[in-house]
């Protein structure tokens, strides 16, 4: 059952934040299941009206049938321009992921892309893609994964997280933004960057069907690598460490030795986007040119000088790359 707009903002009332754009804001970037947070309670009822007119008894009069097809001018929403900013909560046993939905003004389906977060980082990271998005009619949502990093609306702590929990959340904010009126769930794409790029490649991979195409910007393909290197003795793992200044939990190193993302991205048969800085040290573009030469149809875009994490230019353009790709699908 989609859930409508204007049913969501009354529920969401007490919580959430409407905020009316009509450009760019300066804003700094650097399972399965309908969500629990947003059920919709009332009842809808359809009343039907007939009415019937009866024909002279000499008249004879033959049925007609109208052939009924529905074309792509058909699903295209009409944008206003502008958006809204929707607080946006789901939950994953029991715990809050926080989020906020970039909602184009206008009406019908818009397309929509979830963006998830870096290692130790918050949704403010990803909110300057969004805002971009949804100024060019894509709705667009952010969202802290449980115990994602500093800072977070989310519930968690970073000793449970790992790169698997993360995908999880994803899966269930995935399939709540699509049950949403106003989204087309048909046309849905997943975008995250370092970490998140590694979380959105493994659930495009575990759900393919579902997605119209994948954006990674310098995907962190390198953590697995990263994590069997400093764990020589797997049978041995202390129950906390530390990585980067964060202090994580061995539900880290276990799931992230779980499986191989190389192994799996030849099973996302949808377009894929890989931006990646030629500069960057903590994730080599190394590892994105391995990548790219495994998915069945991918491009891979370095930024001369970039390193990890965009800014100034090399954003800029990341930004109008990404846009581009989403518009080149729907």
């Amino acid at each position: 059952m989609k859930i409508s707009r204007s049913l969501l903002t009354a529920m969401l009332a007490a919580g959430a934040m409407l905020i009316c754009s009509c450009g760019n804001a300066n804003t700094a970037d650097s399972g399965t299941g309908a969500p629990e947070s947003i059920t919709a309670a009332a009842e809808t009822t359809t009343t039907t009206m007939t009415s019937a007119t009866e024909a002279p008894e000499s008249v004879t009069t033959e049925p007609v049938t109208e052939a009924t097809t529905t074309t792509a001018e058909d699903r295209t929403p009409m944008f206003e321009g502008g958006y809204e900013a929707i607080e946006t909560d789901f939950s994953r046993d029991g715990k809050k992921i926080a989020g906020v939905l970039y909602m184009p003004n206008g009406s019908g389906d818009f397309p929509a892309v979830i963006l998830g977060h870096g290692f130790g980082a918050n949704m403010a990271n990803m909110d300057g893609y969004a805002r971009a998005f949804a100024n060019e009619g894509i709705a667009a949502y952010v969202f802290d994964f449980i115990g994602g990093g500093n800072d977070i609306k989310s519930d968690g702590e970073m000793t449970e997280m790992s790169v698997l929990t993360e995908a999880a959340d994803m899966n269930i904010v995935f399939d709540g933004i699509a049950e949403l009126d106003g989204i087309d769930s048909s046309r849905m794409f997943l975008m995250g960057e370092s970490q998140g790029g590694l979380v959105a490649t493994y659930v495009a991979a575990t759900r393919p069907d579902d997605i119209l195409g994948l954006i990674a910007l310098y995907p962190a393909y390198s953590i697995q690598a990263d994590t069997r290197g400093r764990t020589p003795d797997i049978e041995n793992m202390p129950e906390t460490f530390n990585v980067m200044g964060k202090t994580l939990g061995k539900i880290y190193n276990i799931d992230i030795m779980s499986f191989d993302i190389y192994e799996m991205i030849p099973d996302i048969n949808k377009k894929a986007l890989l931006i990646h800085g030629e500069a960057d040290s903590l994730v080599p573009v190394a590892y994105s040119e391995r990548a790219v030469k495994l998915f069945p149809d991918a491009e891979l875009v370095t930024i001369e000088r970039a390193g990890h994490g965009f800014s100034g230019k090399a954003l800029k353009e990341a930004k109008q790359l990404s846009i581009d790709f989403v518009k080149g699908l729907v």
